[in-house]
């Protein structure tokens, strides 16, 4: 198959595959969802949603998130990793919510990409999963099976991005990458598949 054939394929075949494509990450609204996907940097989304019920509890939007102190975030999103650094930008990213914002994320990409800790990545999901803005988060699942697919060369995950997005139909990003992501976890694992043994692999290169 060419590349677009191969690409085409996926389309429909992740389709049949994944009717449905729940976010894996429980939330309840953009800046609930935002935390998660920050949280999620390095991190399991079953983790995230294991410790996000705490912290949300404590507090689940930007004018009360600002009020708690650092040490006490830090405390709760331990489990997640590098949390020095997320209960920093958790923090001060909730501080500039309400400050310029009027308490309310932002469904902009420069604007999000501007928060603490939030890269294009996470603006792109938060994009695409609570404003429903067509984006293309390229994640470690998707480079790695894009590279494997062979529908890009793989260089870095901007350059992933860029080759997936000429390849498939804008109103099918969205739904697209969640499709890949459950593929890629259930099926075609970095040490569970060669390239050529799981049943995608198969039926683009058997």
């Amino acid at each position: 198959m060419l590349k677009q054939q191969r690409a085409d394929h996926l389309l429909r075949r992740l389709g049949e595959l994944y009717p449905e494509t729940p976010i894996p990450l429980d939330h309840k609204d953009a800046y609930t969802l935002l935390v998660a996907v920050l949280l999620s940097a390095q991190c399991t989304d079953v983790r995230v949603n294991l410790v996000t019920p705490a912290l949300f509890a404590l507090a689940d939007n930007p004018h009360d998130m600002m009020k708690v102190p650092v040490e006490e975030i830090r405390a709760i999103i331990r489990p997640c990793g590098l949390s020095p650094r997320k209960s920093a930008a958790i923090s001060e990213l909730s501080k500039i919510l309400v400050a310029q914002h009027a308490g309310e994320v932002p469904a902009d990409f420069a604007a999000l990409e501007a928060l603490p800790g939030v890269g294009h990545k996470t603006a792109s999901v938060v994009m695409a999963q609570a404003f429903g803005v067509p984006a293309f988060p390229v994640d470690t699942h998707i480079h790695r099976l894009a590279t494997r697919w062979k529908l890009t060369s793989g260089k870095n995950v901007e350059h992933t991005e860029r080759d997936l997005k000429k390849l498939f139909p804008r109103e099918s990003w969205n739904r697209l990458h969640l499709q890949i992501i459950f593929y890629g976890r259930e099926h075609c694992r970095a040490r569970g598949c060669n390239g050529k043994s799981c049943l995608l692999c198969r039926e683009l290169f058997g």
